[in-house]
């Protein structure tokens, strides 16, 4: 949080680019035999990557895209990105590796039609990976409290709840600090 508590205030700002008004196709749901390579998530993918946060993150809680752009550009940032065999992004996972060394997941999202096929477990596996060769050895993240999904996973890849963080989130809503040592 100390890296990025200079750009909370940015997070969640209503984004520059105003959001296409016309309809537009629903995407269809893929097949569940669908195979989806994990890659780097860089620079060049910030205008689909901030697209696919607007889709992931309905409640007003999306960051912007000036904020993916510091994440995307930030020396200590390790980030990466689900594909479909078309090349269409539908995860991405996006961490920083602090002063202290310690990695701190700040985002993770999946296309809400592609969730349920292990997508956001393999993009944390492949980012604590990218930790472990900039010799981190203790990762953090933050999580709604009302998410039991997400926590259920988080507890499953071996994170631990540390402490509850009152009013984390711009909308009131409360917040768990989750830690898993990767030593």
């Amino acid at each position: 949080m100390a890296v990025l508590k200079k750009f909370r205030s940015r997070w969640w700002s209503h984004p520059e680019v105003p959001l296409s008004t016309e309809k537009k196709e629903k995407p269809s749901a893929p097949s569940w035999g669908s195979r989806y390579d994990i890659r780097p998530l860089t620079i060049s993918q910030l205008d689909e990557c901030w697209r696919l946060d607007q889709r992931c993150f309905i409640d007003g809680e999306a960051y912007s895209r000036e904020t993916f752009d510091y994440l995307l550009t930030a020396p200590e940032a390790v980030s990466y990105r689900a594909v479909t065999p078309g090349g269409v992004m539908v995860g991405f996972v996006i961490g920083l590796v602090e002063p202290d060394h310690t990695g701190h997941v700040t985002t993770v999202g999946v296309a809400p039609e592609h969730r349920r096929r292990t997508l956001a477990r393999r993009l944390m596996a492949q980012v604590e990976d990218g930790f472990r060769k900039r010799q981190v050895r203790l990762v953090r993240l933050e999580v709604r409290a009302v998410n039991a999904p997400a926590q259920k996973l988080y507890e499953s890849l071996g994170y631990s709840i540390t402490q509850r963080l009152p009013r984390y989130y711009s909308n009131g809503g409360d917040g768990l600090l989750m830690l898993k040592s990767l030593a």
